[in-house]
């Protein structure tokens, strides 16, 4: 089950934000921290000081619409990373959801191989 709008992005905030602020707030950090436009066809994902919280800001051509999620018993496993702003496929955002500590997982490589042995 989708929860979203279709998204070509995902940008996820590193730091924590006071989730005191609600949509102006999160703007001045997509613009000034993140670099970003918010009107971009992306999906901003910010997260609170004890990493219980989730807030996701889009813009749907019609208005801004905020997402949030709270944990009742759980933290989420935020990334952390030495920029402000990380970009995750919408595979990695479902696991971050899910609770999953994306710096721990390890993919297969992908080979590049010319003959078949």
């Amino acid at each position: 089950m989708k929860m979203f709008v279709e998204v070509p992005a995902i940008y996820l905030y590193s730091g924590h934000v006071d989730f005191r602020k609600s949509i102006n707030g999160l703007l001045l950090i997509i613009e000034q921290d993140m670099a970003h436009s918010p009107f971009d066809e992306a999906l901003f994902v910010f997260c609170n000081r004890h990493r219980d919280k989730v807030k996701a800001l889009y813009w749907d051509k019609t208005g801004f619409c905020l997402w949030y999620k709270r944990l009742e018993q759980d933290f989420f496993r935020w990334p952390a990373a030495s920029q402000k702003t990380l970009q995750l496929t919408e595979e990695q955002w479902y696991w971050l959801l899910a609770g999953v500590d994306l710096a721990k997982m390890r993919l297969h490589q992908p080979l590049n191989c010319r003959i078949a042995s």
